[in-house]
């Protein structure tokens, strides 16, 4: 049975940067919980930030993740990227199913980077990272399409 690698936001956990608990409410959820597929992970605390945290996006020009305070945390997305990989090398996990638009998970949009919460095309540092090595990202716009490619 496939493993997916899932943001821990979706399964309700204390993890988000403003600290609201909103888990993803759709039936396959409660499905892949009960089948015990889920591998969780919140990159950005996996990387060492905290909950609260400023919120991030990737600057278009420089390519790094800066927060609303002009801080550059690109380190802790890039050691909480490689930690989502390390998983899935573990689990042998070759599906995410990620938070879109975030500055780590977002798998087709992300802000950007204007802090105006303008939307672009794009991806975030975590999924980059899996896609380039194979593992296939999902949404919460896409999880459908998950669940067409699991154990096949």
């Amino acid at each position: 049975m496939d493993k997916i690698l899932v943001s821990g936001c979706f399964l309700g956990q204390l993890v988000r940067y403003n600290g609201e608990i909103k888990p993803l409410s759709h039936q396959l959820m409660a499905l892949w919980l009960k089948q015990n597929r889920f591998i969780s992970i919140c990159p950005e605390v996996a990387g060492g930030l905290s909950v609260p945290r400023s919120p991030a996006e990737i600057n278009p020009e420089t390519s790094r993740v800066i927060n609303s305070e002009g801080v550059d945390v690109t380190e802790a997305f890039l050691f909480g990227a490689k930690s989502a990989l390390d998983l899935c090398h573990k689990h042998m996990i070759k599906f995410a199913l990620l938070k879109e638009y975030s500055p780590s998970c977002g798998s087709l949009k992300i802000y950007d980077g204007s802090f105006s919460n303008t939307k672009k095309l794009g991806q975030g540092l975590t999924s980059q990272l899996l896609s380039s090595h194979g593992i296939e990202i999902f949404s919460e716009e896409t999880i459908d399409q998950l669940a067409e490619k699991l154990d096949r």
